[in-house]
């Protein structure tokens, strides 16, 4: 038996099938199948019933679990107090929502790689309800989103918030609601649910909302003349410096933006709670230097 058979074991009972593992360890499924059949052969018991959809552990399969899951924590306590963190390697799936993207991303990037300087990064960029469900799905190690994740598996470190400014174009200084049309977040989003129910109770059957999931191209629009709309200062800041948009007081004001950075607790991985943390700390730095 190997430590590697039992890696192996415990991602394909955590995800609940050999492809789904194969992915998350980089492997071919073959190679996954073979590890777990050499691991039954030695055991001399079935680990898993077979059959249609995801795989069941066995009786004998949900009883290794339990000693999986404390040999990895173990490898987890040696990488955290043994082991130099610079020499770390292999995947770190990261996702982020667009509002920290245009924001501290970029530097919490730097910090990583210079703590860890031989893991590699995959970066996803969407919605918060994307992020959320390949979170879930472990698909993702780390996610900065619009938080927190309820679930009772997930580790939610609390992130700055961001206020919400609304802005207006320089060549037009339409801001009655009633006339010129307001452009906010992704209509799968908390702020556009927020900001619909807002105009609606105010404004009602005249209002014309526009969705966009790009933040970028909103503010743009905004420039242009075509709508106005409720951003982060941090996220307008170009525009604002550049003279294409100013900031207006549409009589009342919007929910902040809340972000968590976000983690599965099992299997326990000391480089995804070290990367929460380098996230808190980075988010907190940049946000003491944000103009209020």
């Amino acid at each position: 038996m190997t430590f590697d058979q039992i890696k192996t074991f415990l991602w394909v009972a955590r995800l609940g099938g050999f492809r789904k593992a194969a992915d998350r360890l980089n492997l071919s499924q073959p190679a996954v199948s073979t590890r777990i059949a050499n691991l039954e052969q030695e055991l001399r018991v079935p680990l898993f019933e077979r059959g249609r959809g995801d795989l069941v552990l066995t009786k004998h399969g949900t009883l290794l679990l339990s000693y999986a899951e404390q040999m990895l924590f173990v490898e987890e306590e040696i990488k955290q107090r043994v082991a130099n963190p610079s020499e770390a390697e292999g995947l770190f799936r990261v996702g982020a929502s667009e509002t920290i993207a245009q924001a501290w991303l970029p530097d919490f990037l730097k910090a990583f790689s210079e703590q860890y300087p031989r893991v590699n990064v995959d970066l996803t960029v969407d919605i918060s309800l994307n992020l959320r469900a390949e979170l879930l799905e472990r698909k993702l190690d780390l996610a900065l989103l619009m938080g927190p994740v309820s679930e009772f598996s997930v580790e939610n470190v609390t992130l700055p918030s961001f206020d919400l400014h609304w802005y207006r174009s320089t060549t037009n200084p339409q801001t009655d609601l009633t006339k010129i049309p307001v452009i906010s977040y992704s209509s799968k989003t908390r702020p556009y649910r927020e900001l619909m129910s807002e105009l609606s109770r105010r404004i009602g059957p005249k209002m014309r909302v526009y969705a966009s999931a790009s933040l970028s191209a909103s503010l743009k629009m905004i420039a242009a003349g075509i709508a106005v709309g409720p951003y982060p200062r941090a996220l307008a800041n170009d525009f604002l410096e550049a003279g294409q948009i100013v900031e207006f007081n549409p009589g009342f004001r919007q929910q902040s933006l809340s972000f968590t950075a976000s983690y599965l607790s099992e299997p326990r991985s000391f480089l995804v709670e070290n990367s929460a943390q380098i996230a808190c700390s980075v988010a907190d730095t940049w946000d003491r230097t944000q103009p209020k």
